[in-house]
């Protein structure tokens, strides 16, 4: 069977570029577009049996209602690699994707996959996951590779929403490190972060399980532990007094948990589901309280039961 595909890479970030390597690796035809490229979009999406969205969160909606103009194949597969939340319907990049092209396989990849790693050929893992099991299976044998393994999984939501959430904590994560707490600190921070993930995670639900593998808890780790992290940097350097507006200025691509926490909290006041830890980030992101005061209000929580 002939798995050389034609893809194509809708954002050339750092994140797109990365894609784009796994991809001709493995020997398929790959062309990137963005906005600030050479090629129409026209050109690179409509040959495309796999079209790979990279863009950032504010562009995916506009993206797709660009591309539902042109002439695509009904057989082809869409996958998100965004993580983030809609700020206006707060719904995910899949859920927009779909929207656009019901009639089409729309598959989540996400996992511990800082770019600049992929880049220097590091060895990691990721998962990709649809309802459509054929789609997420093709996706799979297009990019696995020795250096790049990739799994399935049957619950794009809970995939899509571990990516998403753990923006948040590792904002958290990052101004832990940037206040010197220690380790005791941080894993404690961590291990109430992924309680908070599947808490709202399953209220939308994805299955809790899901939070435990790759793109949940793989994710966190990954992205709260790293300095290559976007998120963690915001986190990190919040911490040592910078404003949100001057780390935004010279932060290299986007740090989506700053977009994302403020359509999280909303969500979850509306349902009232209790979410402390990313509570706090956002009034950390608002201006409302500093990193170290944070840290004081989740100490002084009230006393329960783990």
């Amino acid at each position: 069977m002939n798995d050389f595909k034609t893809i194509a890479i809708v954002g050339a970030g750092a994140w797109g570029q990365a894609l784009a390597r796994l991809a001709r690796d493995r020997h398929h035809q790959v062309k990137l577009w963005s906005r600030r490229g050479i090629y129409p979009l026209a050109e690179v999406v409509e040959p495309a049996e796999i079209i790979i969205s990279a863009v950032s969160m504010k562009g995916v909606r506009s993206v797709a209602q660009q591309i539902q103009a042109l002439s695509l194949s009904p057989h082809t597969i869409f996958v998100t690699a965004t993580k983030g939340l809609d700020p206006e319907k707060a719904e995910t990049p899949s859920q927009i994707w779909q929207s656009f092209f019901p009639r089409h396989p729309i598959v989540v990849l996400a996992g511990p996959n800082l770019s600049k790693e992929i880049q220097q050929g590091l060895p990691c893992a990721t998962t990709v996951a649809s309802t459509h099991l054929e789609a997420a299976e093709t996706v799979q044998r297009v990019l696995s590779s020795p250096q790049f393994r990739v799994y399935t999984n049957a619950d794009p939501l809970g995939v899509e929403l571990g990516g998403t959430l753990k923006n948040v904590l590792a904002i958290a994560a990052g101004a832990c490190d940037g206040l010197q707490l220690g380790t005791n600190a941080k894993a404690a921070l961590l291990t109430r972060g992924l309680t908070e993930m599947i808490r709202i995670g399953t209220y939308w639900g994805a299955q809790a399980e899901t939070f435990y593998g790759l793109s949940g808890l793989g994710d966190m780790l990954a992205t709260c532990n790293s300095p290559l992290s976007r998120n963690y940097q915001l986190g990190y350097q919040l911490a040592q007094g910078k404003t949100l507006d001057e780390i935004l200025a010279k932060l290299e691509g986007t740090a989506e948990g700053a977009n994302t926490a403020g359509v999280l909290i909303r969500l979850a006041s509306e349902q009232n589901i209790p979410i402390p830890i990313s509570y706090q980030v956002n009034r950390l992101l608002q201006g409302e309280i500093t990193a170290r005061e944070a840290v004081t209000e989740l100490m002084l929580r009230d006393i329960k039961p783990e």
